[in-house]
């Protein structure tokens, strides 16, 4: 990777693609990152708080993304949703390596067709909960186990941490979908959103009203577990540290059942809880995947191919970044 080429981050004077900026300079110090959005002066606050950035104003409305012919970058990281997917088409005709973190599975078509027909670099579909961290964390304990038999995430934000205007832009457009899809026995099927008596557990104990969601999690796991029956329950909400009083946290509570390799069977839950909320960890998660499609790590540049995280980045390697930033990620029960 020429170091002289920067790393694009759309959405990086955004409150999550901003913290991904900052987390990027922190493992990173050397390499080049390009502030993108709309707002130059927004941008150009973010580029000089982290330093050897530039800022740059995108206009997703173009396939060139109003970028002069000079320019290059050696990864684009997409903060938010690109309705005409001209940031993909944009990396896929530089061969450039491409992140997304906003895509719905009800709006992946798109996504894969332009892939199909021009896999120049490596895509990796971000959009799994949290940027991904909560599959490493789960393939990182399912090595626990002989065989998987299911896998059930049940995720808690809090209703203060939702992020800025695109977040919730997000948010609702994600939640608002009629149905979700789940693995049940090995059989795939549609679950109404919000079905009624969804619950999530908080950490302290509390029933949390939730609904059923489909983050990229659902579909990643099976394949990466061998899980036969994946389950994802979401509820925004009071967090248990909130609730005792302090700042919010982000909770992610796992439980996995199936043979253990010492030849037990059973059900282990495992908590992921960060006490900054969620947007450390996705941050984190980003960088990390900026820090393998480009070979930061010293394996080589990722091969052009379709990615989620936990098939890109190494479990254990993430589990113990996310713990040497702040989160607590241990066995419960």
């Amino acid at each position: 990777m020429s170091q002289h080429k920067p790393v694009l981050i759309i959405g990086g004077s955004g409150f999550v693609g901003a913290y991904a900026a900052r987390t990027l300079r922190k493992l990173h110090p050397a390499v080049p990152i390009a502030i993108g959005g709309r707002n130059l002066e927004k941008a150009e606050a973010i580029a000089s708080e982290i330093g050897n950035a530039e800022a740059v104003v995108i206009d997703l409305t173009r396939r060139d993304l109003g970028l002069s012919a000079g320019k290059a970058f050696s990864a684009i990281a997409m903060f938010v949703y690109d309705d005409t997917l001209n940031a993909l088409h944009y990396a896929q005709d530089n061969a450039v390596p491409y992140l997304s973190l906003s895509t719905g599975i009800h709006e992946i078509g798109p996504e894969v067709a332009i892939y199909a027909h021009k896999a120049s670099a490596p895509f990796l579909m971000g959009s799994s909960w949290l940027g991904g961290a909560a599959s490493l964390a789960i393939v990182h304990f399912a090595r626990h186990f002989e065989t998987v038999e299911s896998i059930e995430i049940a995720a808690l934000l809090d209703e203060h941490d939702m992020g800025g205007p695109a977040a919730e832009a997000d948010f609702n457009r994600l939640t608002m979908v009629p149905n979700t899809m789940a693995l049940a026995d090995g059989k795939w099927h549609w679950t109404a959103t919000g079905e009624q008596g969804r619950t999530v557990t908080s950490i302290d104990g509390r029933q949390v009203p939730g609904m059923t969601y489909s983050p990229f999690d659902v579909f990643s796991l099976p394949v990466t577990t061998g899980a036969r029956t994946v389950r994802f329950d979401f509820a925004l909400g009071e967090t248990a540290s909130r609730h005792r009083g302090e700042p919010f946290s982000t909770e992610i509570t796992i439980a996995i059942s199936g043979r253990r390799k010492d030849g037990t069977s059973g059900r282990s839950r495992y908590e992921f809880v960060h006490p900054e909320g969620q947007a450390p960890v996705t941050a984190l998660s980003v960088a990390l995947a900026v820090e393998r499609l480009l070979g930061l790590d010293g394996k080589g540049p990722a091969a052009p191919g379709l990615y989620f995280a936990e098939s890109l980045i190494e479990a254990d390697h993430a589990v113990e970044r996310f713990k040497a930033f702040g989160a607590r990620i241990a066995q419960a029960s």
